[in-house]
């Protein structure tokens, strides 16, 4: 007998990247590619909290050149959020609350876009979701230049976070040639000698 495909939900958390919206587009193009796994991706409106909230985005009813698009977008296409979850032990409900949720949208795959904070959620929830008895798939999808995350050897972002500081660096290196500031620290370094 046939199953039917389960849902995905895709969070964004933290601050935004130029790339974050990319790994969005990684997600929903790569699920929409195996329909007879993973029905609807729902986005949560910033992060984790349009989970706890309710507030899902149906990504099935973009077209696949909006999806495209996320590669070159900036900021957070489905809004961010800096909401990092309680302990359990000191906020269950919080929890219990995201089961619930996932149980009404038949969510079967937990993506959540983050750094450290972001990694230790999927653990967690994955966690809560076995001993509540819910099979739920969590996976964590690196951000920004989190490089430092057990288990990887590089993140989308190391890149464009390389780049943004080249190119101030070259900004501020024209900026002082510019201004004749090039010459007037070449003269004290003479003069200090």
């Amino acid at each position: 007998m046939k199953t039917k495909p389960r849902n995905a939900f895709y969070a964004q958390s933290g601050g935004v990247t130029a790339v974050i919206n990319a790994s969005a587009c990684g997600v929903i193009e790569t699920a929409r590619r195996h329909k007879t796994r993973i029905g609807r991706v729902y986005a949560g409106r910033h992060g984790i909290v349009g989970a706890l909230t309710e507030d899902l985005i149906d990504t099935s009813r973009e077209r696949a050149a909006t999806i495209r698009a996320l590669r070159h977008t900036p900021s957070g296409a489905f809004g961010s959020a800096r909401y990092k979850l309680k302990k359990y032990e000191d906020n269950p409900a919080q929890y219990e609350r995201l089961i619930e949720v996932f149980k009404a949208h038949d969510i079967g795959y937990f993506f959540y876009n983050g750094g450290n904070d972001s990694a230790d959620t999927c653990r967690i929830v994955s966690e809560k979701a076995a001993q509540a008895g819910y099979e739920l798939r969590c996976f964590h999808v690196p951000k920004t230049i989190d490089n430092d995350l057990l288990e990887n050897d590089h993140t989308p972002g190391f890149p464009s976070a390389a780049r943004y500081v080249t190119l101030a660096l070259m900004g501020d290196a024209l900026d002082n040639a510019s201004t004749g500031s090039a010459r007037l620290f070449a003269w004290r370094r003479q003069a200090c000698a």
